[in-house]
């Protein structure tokens, strides 16, 4: 028997506001100090369930630097983690039950704490519903993989801002599953390899309990990220190379924009994208359209030849007409896309070994540089080929371009959430005025800003 109260959300409490600004200027969100979002936690915890927990961990959400709905697809992403993260003060037991409270932030659940309560006997694909699949479904996906777990009781807090596209839900995964591997030993938590079964096991706590389509890049980026780097995942092997990210000092930022339109996964539309690549793959005779990058072979010819053998199967098969030009725009999208993010990783390798000759010059800069065209092509894909972007995200985009970002982009599923743009350092501020108004003026809600450093994986914490 599971019960809910005072709501359904998740979100952190006064970490999940922005810092004050002045009236007409923008709201930064800003991660809270880990010790102080530990003792956030750990008061929680005191205030709903006696006796002490066992300990704390935190895992960040993450920001796609670029690779976009290419996980699923068996294709190669470049996340890194935020600074800002979830935080559990977590205790092991040993009768099946799970007991977990999250402090809701006045903006979700006027100001009361979230509290669900069950047992692991109750939890399986599509139950429970809501916030709680995310922390229930965990567990049950390790006992399905084969691991001992029993219940936990756990207080959560966050700073990792809801519904932007910057992977809350997988934050709210890994901070369960890392704290569980921590209290039942069931393997090195520090071992990238234990952290790859990890990340599977809350993939699939989200595809099948939450429900919610999703391809793996999120949970491996807040799990095995490290910090100063961005994480290149070959999403087809799970296999991970960490990519050097040497901004700061040479005097360039990330800065993400949370345009604040509503992001959701589980509407349906992540979820056709999906099956389109997988209707285009199969029609190509693959099982992931990653296949088809290969055969395209990294040239235009290539990619035109496969476009083309495509369509011709599509046709074959009596897809309509529209469907067939949807299959193939779908299939030019993965194909582009992964030689972007194979372009950036070659870019910040080469100036982080200072060997680097970009079309914007000689040495680190110009190659950091270089990414920003890569970025906007990136943006101009997803909004013409997969179709992913809106009104908000295309408004965000162009406004920090214009305002002197080097390049920009959506980030995330799509349809709603955030954008991403490399700037010169020092000059977030006036960016992020300038993408404000631009978005006021255009009718759409004040985006929020937060500033993206590469940030460690999940960790405990205390």
């Amino acid at each position: 028997m599971t019960t809910t109260t005072s709501g359904a959300g998740f979100a952190g409490g006064e970490f999940a506001a922005g810092a004050a600004a002045p009236q007409g200027a923008p709201i930064w969100l800003t991660a809270a100090a880990p010790s102080a979002a530990a003792d956030a936690a750990v008061a929680l915890f005191a205030g709903h369930w006696e006796g002490q927990a066992d300990g704390v961990w935190s895992a960040p959400g993450r920001v796609n630097l670029i690779g976009e709905h290419l996980d699923y697809n068996g294709g190669p992403v470049l996340p890194l983690a935020l600074p800002h993260s979830t935080v559990a003060a977590v205790r092991a037991r040993h009768d099946g039950v799970v007991r977990v409270v999250s402090a809701a932030s006045s903006a979700d659940l006027g100001g009361e704490a979230s509290v669900w309560q069950g047992h692991l006997s109750d939890v399986g694909p599509g139950a429970p519903e809501g916030w709680a699949a995310y922390v229930a479904g965990v567990l049950w996906a390790l006992a399905q993989a084969g691991y001992a777990v029993g219940g936990v009781d756990a207080a959560v807090v966050s700073t990792v801002p809801l519904g932007a596209g910057l992977s809350s839900s997988a934050a709210l995964e890994c901070v369960v599953a890392l704290a569980v591997a921590d209290l039942a030993v069931l393997g090195e938590t520090s071992a990238d390899a234990f952290r790859a079964e990890l990340a599977a096991a809350c993939v699939r706590a989200e595809n099948e309990v939450a429900r919610a389509s999703t391809g793996g890049m999120d949970q491996a980026a807040s799990l095995r990220c490290t910090a100063e780097h961005a994480l290149m995942l070959d999403s087809a092997t799970g296999a991970v190379t960490q990519v050097p990210l040497p901004l700061a000092e040479h005097g360039r930022a990330l800065l993400v924009m949370d345009t604040r339109a509503p992001h959701r996964h589980a509407d349906g539309e992540y979820g056709s994208r999906r099956a389109a690549s997988e209707r285009a793959a199969s029609l190509l005779g693959y099982r992931l359209l990653a296949e088809a990058v290969t055969e395209a072979g990294g040239t235009a010819g290539g990619a035109s030849a496969v476009l083309e053998r495509l369509r011709s199967a599509a046709v074959a098969a009596r897809e309509a007409p529209d469907r067939v030009e949807e299959l193939v725009r779908r299939t030019r999208h993965v194909i582009t896309e992964t030689a972007r993010v194979h372009q950036v990783v070659s870019l910040l390798t080469a100036a982080a070994q200072g060997s680097c000759v970009g079309v914007s010059g000689v040495g680190a800069v110009a190659c950091i540089d270089d990414v920003g065209p890569v970025l906007s092509a990136s943006h101009a894909s997803m909004r013409d080929d997969y179709e992913i972007s809106c009104p908000e995200l295309d408004v965000v985009c162009a406004a920090a371009e214009a305002a002197g970002a080097l390049g920009a982009r959506m980030t995330g599923g799509g349809f709603g959430g955030s954008a991403v743009a490399l700037v010169r350092a020092g000059t977030e501020e006036a960016v992020a005025s300038a993408v404000r108004a631009a978005a006021l003026a255009a009718g759409h809600p004040a985006p929020a800003f937060l500033r993206a450093l590469a940030s460690p994986g999940a960790h405990r914490v205390r």
